[in-house]
């Protein structure tokens, strides 16, 4: 789970998160994220525990020294890097949700992309787009497809949706094609 460490400027924003939380733990579907206790990181993360659900909460040394660290995970992971977080989380994670943020939340949207378009995983990607707030995003993908940047299936990989029950469907049903070899 991919989202940013401030509520935004939309109550819309937090509302989607904390649904996201409950509606993944009520799914038995853990949460393996960025684990912070700050903005829609920790909206996610405490409504998940509230349900009930399992959260997994990966977390540079540097940024749990600032006293972000959520603390009352299932599990947390500091570790000594963002690279090391990005690695932990894409080995415990099955599938790659991103919900509103900025750099941070893009640059590891488009890691987790990236990774998948080289073969490196076949794990589903996805982003929920709150408000319109990935509009753009979306447009982009679509002229990199046109303009030649991207193939077909490499666009495929990732799913915009505005519905946060279907997204679900489309991650927990994904049968990851085999990696080649």
């Amino acid at each position: 789970m991919f989202c940013g460490s401030s509520d935004g400027d939309r109550p819309s924003y937090r509302a989607a998160a904390r649904a996201t939380g409950k509606t993944l733990a009520r799914r038995g579907v853990g949460i393996v994220y960025g684990g912070g206790r700050v903005g829609l990181m920790g909206a996610v993360a405490d409504a998940a525990l509230e349900a009930g659900g399992e959260v997994i909460g990966v977390i540079p040394e540097m940024l749990a020294a600032r006293e972000v660290a959520h603390r009352t995970l299932t599990e947390l992971h500091v570790v000594g890097s963002m690279h090391e977080r990005k690695a932990l989380m894409a080995a415990h994670a099955d599938a790659f949700l991103a919900l509103p943020g900025g750099f941070g939340t893009l640059e590891e949207l488009f890691e987790a992309v990236t990774w998948r378009q080289l073969g490196y995983h076949a794990k589903p990607c996805a982003v929920l787009n709150v408000d319109g707030y990935y509009d753009a995003l979306e447009r982009f993908c679509d002229e990199a497809l046109a303009s030649g940047f991207l193939r077909r299936e490499d666009r495929a990989g990732v799913t915009f949706g505005t519905d946060l029950a279907s997204l679900i469907d489309v991650l927990t049903a994904a049968t990851p094609p085999p990696l080649a070899d």
